[in-house]
């Protein structure tokens, strides 16, 4: 029996390394009621139905049906099946689901569940207790002492391979991973499957070990010099108000300034708080959507310009935008989205570039749809002011002036995009790739185009000089550099030219299966980012996401450090696990970091906003002054 000993999970701020990934539990003995035989009615009949699926399989075997077999049961599949019981509690343990168990990978069946039934899936069978798509929803991750941790079924399990002398882990990976590529990209994973999703150019993806590393170790000697830069953080709440807000849905969108002050947007109006060194605060004062729209508005983005005097509202109820004055509290003006005569659509706006949001003059902003990626003007094609008077007089909203941009004929399925300092952009997709376009390429053609890796990316950032990309999926982060050597040995960014085949493979940023299950039900990954950065010179220090009541942080030059203990003896692309996880009550509607400007003297950050539904809060962050071990 395997003893495992430290205090279960509580619900504070915790730190994950993979020196100590999980809580030491012990296991215990299964606790749970065990399977009896039950009593089936049927008219005067009685049956009795099999405890397990086991022994349903067993005696169809025992009829000899011929029948092709589509599992794969290694010869050495005997594993123990745990279960992680009582959550985030005291009372949290590991108990015995089945002992001496088998495993196998079998193409599904109907009653497998996993999706389309039209479509054959790789599904994972553990004794009678798991029957499990393979994907990356499982969180599967490995430990070197022949155990393997998941979640499955609404829990979070472990199996512990009973055999001893050999590396069963290692075995069991690898055919995880094979079914994983063949249920993710809908090819077997052999060296034809691996050139049709990730062609030539990025063979580092699908094979890290031969790939171009030159980039990662530069950031390796970057951190060798400023060695505090990778400190472990302290995470202090400074600020915590409750939303003041009449709609039961509370705030749904968290507008962060740069100068004064930032705002909480709900469908009842907006919030106005003042940005201070700890973070921010409220100063009481409100915009009522009721009073400037004439009803309230379920808004789906908010876009601060001008200064931050203005807000641009995207509405689920309206095609086009509403433009607010901030300081009379007043809609200003309504906007449609239109080109060539012909209404059109946005699913998502964003600033022209990292600090576009600080002009005071500015009269643009970039528009992204599934196949459209444009620059919209709120001036006329000769560059003035139009006469809002006259559209109000004859209630009819403003057309937008389609200044720049292309409308794709197919393929592109943009999901999500930002831009970096300079304007350029980064897009995703609903079919995973994420593209580069150059600001002066008029956002016609990808000057660089990553392949995806099987999961949609629903949001993406770039760091203010274009070096680097952070990609959300529902489970993972994929981490890109951006960075390359031309053939006169000039470093560029793939925003400047097509990177070709010389660019280094990603690093993923996960959760650990118990964090994963912890988060609550509503577990994706939403909205990573790097920490705000508006300025040449200075760089990004951290990423954090959302990830159901979890806001989690990345040391981002940890992330860059090939040699930190996360990456030792992985295989396949670089996943790291470190990380600072701040928990909340409730389920959070964003976290982000605030401008760059606001960290205090002697900070690594500025200080992180979190917002959920019915409050705000503010944590500031300090390094440790030793390496102390949290316990997760």
């Amino acid at each position: 029996m395997i003893h495992r000993s430290s205090p279960p999970l509580s619900l504070k701020f915790f730190e994950m390394g993979s020196a100590h990934s999980q809580d030491d539990l012990k296991i215990c003995e299964s606790d749970e009621e065990e399977e009896e035989l039950v009593d089936v009615t049927f008219g005067d009949r009685r049956l009795k139905s099999p405890s397990s699926l086991d022994e349903v399989e067993s005696k169809l075997r025992a009829l000899k049906l011929k029948y092709p077999s589509t599992e794969q049961a290694p010869p050495n599949s005997s594993v123990d099946l745990l279960r992680y019981i009582n959550g985030n509690t005291p009372k949290a343990k590991w108990v015995a689901a089945e002992n001496s168990t088998s495993y196998c990978f079998a193409k599904s069946s109907p009653e497998d569940g996993g999706g389309d039934s039209e479509k054959e899936w790789w599904v994972m069978k553990v004794g009678s207790k798991i029957r499990e798509k393979v994907s990356n929803e499982m969180r599967l991750k490995a430990y070197k002492d022949q155990r393997v941790e998941f979640v499955a079924n609404g829990g979070y399990w472990a199996l512990r391979f009973t055999s001893r002398g050999e590396d069963l882990t290692t075995a069991f990976v690898s055919s995880f991973n094979s079914c994983l590529f063949e249920n993710n990209h809908g090819v077997e994973l052999n060296e034809a499957g691996l050139a049709s999703i990730f062609e030539e150019d990025f063979i580092g993806w699908a094979n890290p070990e031969a790939a171009d590393d030159s980039i990662w170790e530069e950031a390796d000697d970057i951190l060798l010099k400023s060695p505090q830069s990778a400190t472990p953080l302290d995470v202090t709440k400074a600020f915590e108000e409750a939303a003041t807000t009449r709609s039961e849905e509370g705030i749904h969108s968290l507008a962060l300034g740069a100068l004064d002050h930032s705002f909480l947007v709900g469908d009842s109006g907006i919030q106005v708080f003042k940005n201070m060194r700890q973070g921010v605060h409220g100063t009481g004062v409100s915009v009522n959507f009721e009073a400037a729209y004439g009803s309230a508005r379920k808004n789906k983005k908010a876009l601060l310009m001008r200064a931050e005097t203005n807000l641009l509202l995207m509405s689920q109820q309206a095609p086009g935008i509403h433009q607010l004055d901030i300081e009379t509290g007043k809609v200003i003006s309504e906007w449609k989205f239109e080109k060539d005569g012909v209404d059109i659509s946005m699913s998502d706006i964003t600033n022209d570039g990292k600090a576009a949001q600080l002009d005071p003059s500015g009269s643009t902003f970039l528009g992204l749809d599934k196949n459209r990626l444009c620059r919209w003007d709120m001036r006329d094609p000769y560059g003035r002011v139009q006469d809002l008077a006259t559209a109000t007089a004859n209630n009819a909203p403003i057309v937008l002036t389609w200044a720049q941009g292309h409308q794709f004929s197919r393929g592109t399925r943009f999901s999500c995009f930002a831009a970096t300092g300079d304007g350029s952009i980064v897009a995703g997709s609903f079919d995973g790739q994420i593209r580069l376009y150059s600001e002066s390429g008029a956002f016609r053609r990808a000057m660089t185009a990553f392949p995806g890796l099987g999961a949609p990316v629903t949001h993406v950032d770039a760091t203010y000089d274009g070096k680097w990309i952070v990609g959300t999926t529902d489970t993972y982060l994929i981490v890109i550099s951006t960075l390359f050597t031309d053939k006169a040995g000039k470093t560029k960014t793939g925003f400047e030219g097509s990177m070709g085949n010389k660019m280094a493979a990603p690093r993923l940023l996960k959760l650990t299966p118990l964090h994963a299950h912890l988060a609550g039900s509503n577990n994706k990954f939403r909205n990573a980012q790097f920490s705000w950065v508006t300025e040449d010179g200075k760089e990004e220090r951290h990423v954090v996401a959302t990830v159901g009541k979890f806001s989690v942080i990345w040391n981002f030059q940890q992330v860059k450090d090939g040699s930190h203990e996360c990456y030792h003896e992985q295989e396949g692309l670089k996943k790291c696990y470190c990380y600072k996880i701040v928990p909340r009550n409730e389920s959070i509607v964003d976290s982000r970091f605030m401008n760059d400007n606001s960290a205090v003297s002697g900070s690594p950050e500025a200080p992180l906003v979190i917002a959920t539904p019915m409050k705000v809060s503010s944590f500031s962050l300090s390094s440790k002054r030793g390496r102390k071990q949290a316990s997760a």
